[in-house]
């Protein structure tokens, strides 16, 4: 709210409606009214009706599928369908506030969806700033602190959510208080994520909900569908529902509710240069060396203890050039997704309701 607009104003209530949702061509924004008392000596019997104006939903698509995933192109078709206007290409979120700074054309913005991938090892996969390091939450108060984000100005108010379609970044608790801190204006607006997956372009469902369960192994060294699912139900002993190994065979939903897998990899990269050390270059026989190495460092064994995956699941890698020392690990993280389902009546995906609290946290 502006300043200005009310003296020694009392707020009596706030109705705050979403409005109907409108294609990407320009249409009439929302309106939605707010009761304000005009003097508050006079409360009970004089009030102003002040329209706040809440223009229609926006989405920004912030990356591009690689090989034969569909996340981003199936999140843009969902949207589209809704008849909410989409944003392709912003890839950071400098180029999230840099938009909507820009395009702020006098009405509140009412719902703003960040399409994007995250990882609880890596954190999102969309740049803080246009060039620069994915968002993590140490990446993003960086940014806060020196001032590199534009601040968001106008278009953001109380009644504003910012909803994040992402993998898992709901229990990234840490990571979402950032989130929330960045979109801060003059006043602070909603940031909602899921802990759940956002799967989108589903054959049964266009969006829904999955639950994730992970298991390890050094890239390109699988032990195994056996092996793995062995090890993946004693993570998990309380989930009876799953057949593992079946589901670490299964790569897509075959019927409503049926659990499957997806893999993905994790780098880890050191460069160390000896040119003015008085210690030679180490030279590595086996992973098993590189690991005791590490282990023997403290800095270094920070780092990996932070992913919360044991050493030897990555695939260790050593090479000299020159004086540099380069060490390369690489973990493969196989993802099993059980859809959340009705618990009763019709087998069908649970709704992806920003509005629950057992499905989303907000901050």
């Amino acid at each position: 709210m502006k300043k200005g607009i009310v003296k020694a104003g009392l707020v009596m209530g706030l109705l705050i409606v979403t409005g109907s949702f409108i294609s990407c061509d320009k249409k009439a924004p929302v309106k939605k009214k707010q009761v304000i008392a005009d003097n508050i000596e006079n409360i009970s019997t004089e009030t102003v009706e002040k329209e706040i104006m809440y223009r229609k939903p926006v989405v920004f698509i912030t990356g591009i599928d690689q090989e034969e995933q569909n996340f981003y192109k199936s999140a843009r078709s969902y949207f589209l369908d809704k008849q909410f206007e989409v944003v392709d290409y912003a890839f950071s979120l400098q180029e999230v506030f840099t938009w909507l700074n820009k395009n702020y054309d006098g009405n509140t913005y009412g719902e703003i969806h960040i399409v994007t991938n995250h990882n609880q090892w890596e954190g999102l996969s969309m740049e803080t700033l246009i060039k620069g390091d994915r968002v993590t939450t140490e990446s993003l108060r960086k940014a806060i602190t020196l001032g590199e984000l534009p601040v968001l100005k106008d278009g953001i108010k109380k009644g504003t959510k910012v909803v994040f379609h992402s993998q898992g970044l709901g229990e990234n608790t840490s990571l979402m208080k950032t989130l929330k801190d960045a979109f801060v204006a003059d006043e602070v607006p909603s940031v909602v994520a899921s802990p759940y997956v956002d799967i989108f372009g589903g054959e049964f469902s266009e969006h829904y909900l999955a639950k994730p369960y992970y298991v390890f192994y050094p890239y390109s060294l699988s032990p195994g569908k056996i092996d793995l699912s062995k090890e993946i139900a004693r993570k998990y002993p309380e989930e009876k529902e799953i057949d593992w190994y079946d589901a670490l065979n299964n790569y897509k939903e075959r019927y409503v509710g049926d659990a499957y897998t997806y893999r993905f990899s994790i780098p880890v990269k050191w460069e160390f240069d000896y040119t003015n050390s008085d210690n030679e270059v180490p030279n590595f026989k086996s992973p098993e060396e590189i690991m005791d190495w590490i282990e023997q460092d403290q800095e270094l064994l920070k780092v990996v203890s932070k992913y919360n995956i044991p050493l030897e699941k990555f695939r260790w890698r050593s090479a000299v050039k020159g004086n540099k020392l380069i060490i390369k690990g690489k973990v493969t993280v196989l993802c099993v997704l059980k859809p959340l389902i009705k618990p009763y009546g019709d087998l069908q995906h649970v709704e992806p309701d920003t509005e629950n609290l057992r499905l989303y946290a907000m901050k």
